[in-house]
């Protein structure tokens, strides 16, 4: 095995506390840079145009989550993979990975993006997207699909430097694109009056320069990382694709089934017109913001698992789980707190029109704290699956998740039961609980020690 690489970050010896906090922080700040990337949109959109491009500009979002999320299963799977070959101290092994997940992503994002030009329209009238937000969606995704590659490229570079466990680096580059998606938000929507179309537009370019800028990074640094980036290294190997398709096909299957059930979900919310379409659209956002630390210890937690099963040191692993739930429980009940207490003022930071206040404070009681509380309970658990690699459990979490637990308890409470709006939007929130008491199981019986090394 060649010489271990030096930007490599080896997580299977020293204090665990200590390696946790230090790789986890910048994920932290890197998710809540992603956030506020994510969150300028709707905040123009919002207070320049009004509460219907506030609607279209979140049906589109929608959707542009939905394919975003279907990449990140195999990203998520090849930085599992890296992972391991990292722990293992297998770099051609990681070597392989690198490329084979980059050809094989590029050639999924160009056929996505052309398909997408052709069916968005569709999908957006299933989501019963009101008629006066329609042209404000349709534009919003005209623009956004053509710059996929660009996303799934930046989240295929995220992933090798998360692997490695470089969890610096990323931080750099979502901070370059949210503060230049930022400036032209406010230039194109703000200035131009391009509304949506001008929204999407700053997206894509912020993504496509911190994209641009990141494997600049990796090419002039391409000896230290181990990837020499000639055209051979780029073919698609089969005996590493077929495990990166076994987990991150179920991976990828999980964000699906959630996604289209949350789109499943808006269907009937949509129907309920405008304003409330506009006050999910920004709930939704603002039920994101405890993702900055659930997100964060579910990627810096199933690195550092990866590594120590790499390693073969299991018992290292309930240590990252410990301190991970300590932070993501905590952080729930702050945000909890603030939301409940200043519903309206929150709110009102993306719209000032009454009609969407007036359903702040319901919002934040039957959807927000009931999601921020069961996700921040669930993403610890949920690092030792992605962790080990356990694939067919992702897949039947996300089914469960999907199906079973969004879509039921959302019919049951908001249509069976007579809740309304408030059904849905609680039967929303409380799904992530019915996924607890899946990974908990899990993680308690110990199988996951038992868990074979994905790498070949």
């Amino acid at each position: 095995m060649a010489e271990k690489p030096s930007m490599i970050n080896d997580m299977t010896e020293g204090n665990v506390t200590k390696l946790m906090l230090k790789f986890a922080y910048p994920f932290v700040i890197a998710n809540a840079l992603q956030l506020v990337y994510n969150m300028v949109d709707m905040v123009i959109v919002g207070n320049f145009v009004g509460k219907t491009a506030l609607s279209g500009v979140s049906g589109g979002g929608e959707l542009l989550n939905f394919i975003t999320f279907l990449g990140m299963g195999v990203t998520g799977a090849g930085q599992i993979m890296i992972a391991q070959a990292v722990g293992r101290k297998d770099h051609d092994a990681m070597s392989r990975i690198v490329g084979t997940m980059t050809s094989f992503l590029a050639i999924c994002g160009v056929v996505i993006m052309i398909l997408m030009q052709f069916v968005s329209d569709a999908l957006l009238r299933w989501m019963n997207v009101p008629a006066e937000a329609f042209g404000q969606a349709h534009a919003y995704c005209s623009v956004c699909f053509w710059g996929v590659l660009f996303i799934y490229g930046y989240n295929i570079v995220s992933a090798v430097l998360r692997g490695m466990g470089d969890s610096r680096k990323p931080l750099m580059f979502i901070a370059i694109a949210a503060s230049l998606n930022l400036l032209l938000d406010l230039l194109f929507v703000g200035v131009l009056k391009m509304e949506s179309a001008g929204a999407a537009l700053a997206t894509i370019l912020g993504q496509a320069l911190s994209f641009i800028i990141s494997v600049i990074y990796l090419y002039r640094r391409k000896e230290s990382f181990g990837f020499d980036f000639k055209l051979r290294s780029f073919r698609i190997r089969k005996n590493t694709l077929l495990p990166m398709i076994k987990l991150g096909g179920p991976m990828a299957l999980q964000h699906a089934a959630i996604g289209i059930s949350m789109m499943f979900v808006s269907r009937f919310i949509n129907a309920y017109g405008v304003a409330i379409s506009a006050v999910t659209g920004v709930g939704s956002k603002l039920r994101q913001l405890i993702s900055i630390f659930t997100r964060s210890m579910r990627q810096a937690g199933s690195s550092m698992i990866g590594q120590n099963i790499g390693a073969g040191k299991p018992e290292r692993v309930r240590t990252v789980v410990r301190i991970s739930l300590t932070i993501t429980f905590s952080a729930a009940v702050i945000l909890g707190a603030v939301f409940l207490t200043f519903p309206r003022q929150i709110f009102g930071l993306f719209n000032s029109d009454p009609e969407v206040l007036g359903f702040a404070d319901d919002y934040m009681l039957y959807a927000c704290l009931p999601s921020m509380l069961g996700l921040s309970l669930v993403a610890p658990f949920n690092a030792v699956v992605a962790g080990v690699g356990h694939s067919m459990l992702s897949l039947i979490l996300g089914l469960v998740d999907g199906v079973v637990a969004r879509i039921g308890l959302a019919m049951l409470l908001g249509k069976a039961l007579g809740m309304g709006i408030h059904g849905l939007w609680l039967g929303d929130g409380l799904a992530d609980f019915v996924i607890l008491i899946i990974v908990a199981a899990y993680y308690f019986s110990g199988r996951w020690k038992t868990r074979k090394l994905l790498i070949a």
